[in-house]
């Protein structure tokens, strides 16, 4: 290829750069065809933006192994109780991120929450896992627990519904 060859090249990569930007794609692909064994093949293409959110910092001693000996029992959402979206009531905690839920602090611990029992706001309700960073999910307020709607080692989108405190 002669100079000029490689100045086009370079401009129509650039171009496609920015129709990718200003189109808001993640990834384009364009084969150019100059002679019979002579072409460009060129895949532009970006990470889209990630959203990154903060997990609180706020690190919470388990309850008394006394109050937990029950062991965890989720309760998942039954036809009779309607279509209502449980994130939407009024005392739902949802995840603040994309992860895997853990109920205990490490395997064989106590769980630090189960159906009916009492926390104190920021008390540790479970934890979520993201990316190697074990998040503890802090009580939002104080009240009792009226349902866990999660298991141990489920993964949870952001803004899941995890626990209702009543």
């Amino acid at each position: 290829m002669t100079k000029n060859t490689h100045d086009a090249d370079v401009a129509f990569i650039r171009a496609l750069a920015e129709l990718l930007n200003e189109n808001d794609l993640t990834e384009l692909q364009v084969k150019r065809d100059y002679a019979e064994d002579d072409s460009l093949n060129v895949r532009v293409s970006r990470k889209p933006p990630q959203q990154v959110m903060a997990a609180p910092a706020q690190m919470a001693a388990p309850a008394a192994p006394a109050a937990i000996a029950a062991p965890v029992a989720a309760t998942p959402a039954s036809a009779s109780e309607g279509a209502a979206d449980p994130a939407s009531h009024p005392g739902a905690v949802t995840s603040p991120m994309v992860g895997t839920v853990y109920m205990q602090g490490e395997p064989g611990a106590p769980a630090f929450i189960t159906v009916g029992a009492t926390v104190a706001e920021g008390d540790t309700l479970l934890i979520v896992e993201a990316m190697k960073t074990m998040n503890h999910i802090p009580a939002p307020r104080a009240g009792k627990i009226a349902r866990i709607m999660v298991g141990d080692g489920d993964a949870v989108e952001f803004g899941a519904p995890l626990v209702i405190i009543e």
